[in-house]
């Protein structure tokens, strides 16, 4: 998996300040439990390069990369202390072409169209969009996006929990950059419960999980149709018949022969589910690859390999 598709599989690249050395494992530890083994710490202190390096170290499984990087200097202290890829508030030419020289992942700062033309100039693929909300949000970036067809975006700079969907919503935008889930005073406090416990909120109201219905396994056309009349009458639920299987309102989907599961199936619906199967497979769970289905070239349903409570349980795209 290249940098531009891990990235849009975790969604949120948190954007991280740091005064101690000593607190970049545990809030890096805090944040990967929480479901982002991601952090793009920032050149703002002099606890970068030492804070870099022993993430880099300790965590091999944190994603972990260098911000705010001014100059060429301070991006070769970044790789050489571990970090993955550089992001810059802005587009500096001499930076950009040192990075790319030595085949390192950048990416520059590009809020207007000519800074997004150097970087297509420079061969790059996803540029930071930065400061966001300043600059005018959604509505810009999807203005300036517009002639360039091939370009991806990272929006950082008043991105937050409450408008993170509104920016993933567009097709464009391949992760966020945001810093509500770690800040400063949480951080000198030590406080990476807490920080964890955003960051887990954060990650879920991103994948928006929503139950969507439960089949139920029956014998046969018949009962079937007699599970779904009797849902019903008891609720008021319309029946609607298919081939496979008839629904008693959206809820419940009886199925007309045995399925997937031993009683039945559960479908869960989500904003991504490339982004949910990440967040998943992080946390311990596997999928069953056969059972994956595309529309319009892009995931759209997969099962869980194991069954819990005797019902097999797929993700489904929204």
């Amino acid at each position: 998996m290249d940098m531009i598709q891990k990235f849009a599989s975790l969604g949120i690249v948190p954007v991280i300040k740091l005064n101690d050395p000593a607190d970049a494992v545990p809030l890096c530890r805090a944040l990967a439990r929480g479901g982002l083994p991601v952090a793009e710490i920032t050149f703002r202190t002099a606890a970068a390069e030492e804070s870099i390096r022993r993430v880099a170290a300790e965590l091999p499984e944190v994603l972990v990369g260098a911000g705010t990087v001014l100059t060429v200097e301070q991006a070769d202290k970044a790789m050489a202390a571990g970090a993955k890829f550089i992001v810059t508030p802005g587009f500096n030419p001499e930076v950009v072409g040192h990075c790319v020289e030595k085949g390192y992942p950048i990416f520059p700062g590009c809020p207007t169209t000519s800074d997004i033309e150097q970087a297509i100039r420079f061969g790059l693929k996803v540029v930071k969009f930065f400061p966001a909300e300043a600059m005018g949000g959604l509505n810009t970036i999807k203005a300036v996006s517009a002639p360039y067809g091939d370009m991806l975006f990272m929006p950082t700079g008043g991105v937050n929990e409450d408008n993170l969907n509104t920016y993933l919503s567009f097709p464009k935008i391949v992760a966020c950059g945001g810093s509500w889930m770690a800040k400063s005073d949480l951080i000198e406090a030590g406080e990476f419960d807490k920080i964890e416990e955003i960051t887990r909120s954060a990650v879920r109201k991103m994948l928006g999980f929503e139950l969507v219905h439960v089949g139920v396994n029956c014998g046969s056309p018949e009962e079937a149709a007699s599970v779904a009349k009797k849902f019903s009458a008891l609720f008021g639920w319309p029946v609607k018949e298919g081939n496979s299987s008839d629904f008693a309102g959206k809820a419940i989907e009886a199925m007309k022969k045995p399925g997937r599961g031993k009683n039945g199936h559960i479908a869960v619906a989500t904003n991504s589910v490339v982004r949910a199967r990440a967040y998943l497979e992080a946390q311990g769970f596997a999928f069953d690859e056969s059972s994956l289905s595309l529309k319009n070239g892009k995931p759209n349903a997969i099962y869980l390999a194991e069954e819990i409570g005797g019902f097999a349980i797929h993700l489904l795209q929204k």
